[in-house]
C-alpha cells in the first residue's frame, strides 16, 4: 500500500507545482489613465523558450483618447521605433509595419480591454539592455520600463 501512496503524492505535488513553473514565462502588466505601467521592470528567466506579456488597461478612457500598447525593443532602439510607430498611426497600432527593431508588441487597447503577446526569446541576449514602452503618441517618454534576461 505504501508503494502506491508515494507515487500518488509525487504526482499531486507535480500537479500543483506545474502551473507555478509555467507562470515564470509570463507576466501581467497594467496601463492606466494616468499614463503609467504598474511595473518598471520585468525579469525574463533565460530558461523560457517563449514569453507571454498580458497587458490590461486598468483605466476607463477609450483607446482613441488614452490607448496603450506594450512594445519591446533593444534600449538603443526605443526612440527610433517610437517615432516611426507614431508616424505609422492608429490603424497600425502605432508600430511601423515590418520594423525589425520591434521584438514584440500588443495591439493598442482602451479602458477595460486587454491583449497579450507571446514571443520567442531566442533573439534576446544576456547582458543586452531591452526596453518596453507604450507607443501611443506622447506616451513613450514616461510610459516605459526595462526587460532583463536573467539566469
Amino acid at each position: 500500500m505504501a508503494r502506491i501512496w508515494k507515487p500518488l503524492a509525487l504526482l499531486a505535488v507535480c500537479a500543483v507545482a506545474a502551473p507555478a513553473w509555467a507562470a515564470d514565462c509570463a507576466v501581467d502588466i497594467e496601463g492606466n489613465d494616468a499614463m503609467q505601467f504598474n511595473k518598471a521592470s520585468i525579469a525574463l528567466p533565460a530558461s523560457c523558450k517563449q514569453f507571454t506579456v498580458r497587458l490590461k488597461h486598468a483605466g476607463k478612457l477609450p483607446k482613441t483618447a488614452m490607448g496603450h500598447n506594450w512594445v519591446l525593443t533593444r534600449a538603443a532602439d526605443l526612440q527610433g521605433a517610437a517615432a516611426d510607430g507614431m508616424a505609422a498611426g492608429a490603424a497600425k497600432n502605432y508600430v511601423k509595419e515590418g520594423d525589425a527593431r520591434v521584438i514584440a508588441h500588443t495591439k493598442v487597447i482602451g479602458g477595460g480591454e486587454s491583449d497579450a503577446v507571446t514571443f520567442a526569446t531566442t533573439a534576446l541576449k544576456a547582458g543586452e539592455a531591452y526596453s518596453y514602452f507604450c507607443s501611443f503618441p506622447g506616451h513613450s517618454a514616461i510610459m516605459k520600463g526595462t526587460l532583463t534576461l536573467v539566469k
